[in-house]
């Protein structure tokens, strides 16, 4: 029984020492939007059925990697709103290399809705700091 003691006490200690790190500095890396600088979307929606929306990303630099989309909605009476922008993760790194190239991603979408959809995609912020949006309105059939 004292064997098992030891033994318990041993795992836990070595988990407790070895699972802590000293030099753990907290985060590396943040979260920042891409410009989406165009998108491949259908013409028309079919109630119902779940489609790939493709997107061209602009990269700016080999410390930024795309992470996700936030598809955010809004509604007006007849219409679906979706304002979509790529989130990036950027590593926070001494030197960075830019890049400035496209890359491609892509996320699904479900239509449930039998009203047309408009799409604003973030395309980046202009001189004065304003968002700016690519928007593509898609009927449902």
């Amino acid at each position: 029984m004292k064997r098992l003691y030891v033994l318990l006490f041993t795992v836990a200690l070595t988990l407790t020492l070895g699972s802590c790190s000293i030099d753990d500095d907290g985060v590396n890396f943040h979260y920042s939007p891409l410009e989406i600088t165009s998108v491949n979307v259908p013409d028309t929606f079919e109630f119902g059925q779940i489609y790939t929306i493709d997107a061209n990303l602009l990269r700016p630099d080999d410390c930024t990697l795309a992470d996700r989309f936030d598809v955010r909605r809004s509604f007006t009476d007849t219409t679906q709103i979706r304002t979509v922008a790529a989130i990036g993760i950027v590593l926070d790194q001494d030197e960075c290399i830019e890049l400035n190239e496209e890359i491609q991603d892509s996320f699904q979408f479900e239509v449930i809705y039998s009203e047309p959809y408009i799409f604003r995609f973030y395309t980046g912020d202009d001189t004065s700091g304003e968002p700016q949006f690519l928007e593509v309105e898609i009927p449902v059939k």
